[in-house]
């Protein structure tokens, strides 16, 4: 197994190695999660694996969550189909870690393409560690100890009817997540603030006499300056797909973004989420 950095940042392609043997042999799987915990995201080309090795792969590094909005294929629990094409019109174009607004949000996710636009359709991935690490000092003891609050309907929510989005809000109430987290197996320190972050929800300072807790004008403005620190490119990898592409990346540790710049192009993509644990 090869393993080639992409950026002196985030993410390496990885080569010489059939996903669905390394299903089947922990030997070859180890050094694939152990290069994860380094490099976050791992991309790897031209793996012709079916749907059951794609799913048997994700297994390996925890159990597969279902997707709510989306769902998944009967045949294989937890494998989801995020098909664009002419007819339906793609809209994942904000910075998000995927499963914000669960209680316990996504460890990570393997993604294979099955089928891509010639052009475009490209998806960037966030080292919110770097993101984090490299805030000035003032602003990071002055989120050290704040929490967010999180919701579904705050992102999905908005491209639906309201009766819909509220039904949607009511089904999964929001939740609430340290802005900053402790990657479970690393240590590091992870700016975890999102496209499904709302608001703060113990900033505290004097505006509050006048505006309430939470609400004042100087808790926007810093959730704003910190969602921007996604957008940062020396803290990202960009990925252009081919059909036979894999790529997983550590969900605790960064955000992505998928542009939306290829419609009406068809694009077909399969995804297993896999269940993570409680933030902290």
């Amino acid at each position: 197994m090869k393993i080639r950095p992409i950026t002196p940042s985030i993410g390496a392609e990885i080569s010489d190695v059939h996903l669905g043997e390394a299903s089947r042999d922990p030997g070859r799987f180890a050094p694939i999660r152990a290069a994860l915990l380094q490099h976050k995201v791992l991309f790897f080309r031209g793996q012709d694996i079916t749907r059951a090795e794609h799913a048997a792969f994700a297994r390996c590094f925890g159990a597969l969550e279902d997707h709510p909005v989306v769902g998944s294929d009967p045949e294989h629990p937890g494998l989801v189909r995020i098909y664009r094409s002419d007819n339906k019109h793609s809209y994942e174009n904000t910075y998000h870690c995927d499963g914000l607004w669960r209680q316990a949000p996504a460890m990570g996710a393997v993604l294979r393409c099955i089928e891509c636009p010639e052009i475009g359709g490209d998806t960037i991935w966030v080292n919110m560690v770097q993101a984090h690490d490299e805030l000035p000092e003032e602003i990071k003891q002055k989120i050290g100890k704040l929490r967010a609050k999180a919701a579904i309907e705050h992102s999905f929510g908005a491209v639906m009817p309201m009766e819909a989005r509220l039904k949607l809000g009511q089904d999964h109430p929001p939740v609430e997540h340290p802005v900053v987290r402790t990657h479970p197996e690393t240590g590091e320190k992870v700016l975890y603030v999102g496209s499904f972050t709302t608001h703060f929800v113990n900033y505290s300072t004097p505006e509050n006499v006048r505006h309430g807790i939470d609400k004042t004008p100087g808790a926007a403005l810093l959730l704003n300056y910190l969602l921007s620190r996604a957008t940062i490119p020396e803290y990202q990898v960009r990925w252009s797909w081919q059909a036979g592409d894999v790529v997983v990346w550590d969900n605790r540790s960064t955000q992505h973004y998928a542009l939306n710049d290829y419609w009406p192009a068809p694009r077909k993509m399969e995804r297993a989420g896999i269940v993570g644990d409680v933030p902290y």
